[in-house]
């Protein structure tokens, strides 16, 4: 198995993820904290997705899926590229309001796609290329491949313990 494979496959089971824990839920649900204080299904699913977004975009120094088309209005916020969750305040997390799971789905499936793109291209010797100096030691694009995976399956765990939270199983 080639380097770019496995980086391709623990990508993609990010989807499987996502998908069950907004499949069937409404749009009320998705926005609704299963316990106050928790963040919503939704937001996390978002914030999960804006962090690839993101960092995929500043890789192939592209514009995010984020700040084209329409994909901010259907969460009922700009489209501000730098709005990735980050120290959300409760205000601002309640403010990510997807219309349902069909704009978390084709926003996250958007995002996956580019990335599974770029990863088609990703070869063991690119791995230790330095993507980002401001930290010390220099952040390689290994090192930030594993960050976003690692944020993702993170997020995506939390957002099927919330599910279950709130449908109460």
């Amino acid at each position: 198995m080639e380097t770019n494979e496995i980086l391709i496959e623990v990508f993609g089971r990010v989807a499987e993820h996502v998908h069950n824990a907004v499949d069937g839920l409404d749009a009320e649900q998705l926005a609704t904290a299963p316990v106050p204080g928790s963040n919503p299904i939704g937001w996390l699913v978002w914030h999960l997705t804006r962090v690839e977004d993101a960092h995929i975009a500043e890789l192939l120094e592209a514009d995010q899926v984020w700040t084209t088309g329409d994909v901010a209005a259907r969460f009922g916020v700009d489209a501000d590229p730098e709005n990735s969750g980050y120290g959300h305040t409760p205000e601002q997390v309640a403010a990510i309001r997807p219309d349902g799971p069909g704009a978390l789905l084709d926003y996250f499936e958007a995002v996956s796609a580019r990335t599974r793109s770029y990863l088609e291209g990703v070869t063991a010797t690119d791995l230790d290329r330095i993507v980002d100096e401001r930290w010390d030691p220099p952040v390689t694009l290994g090192v930030r491949l594993v960050s976003i995976a690692d944020d993702e399956v993170q997020h995506g765990g939390q957002a099927n313990y919330a599910r279950g939270m709130l449908l109460g199983g």
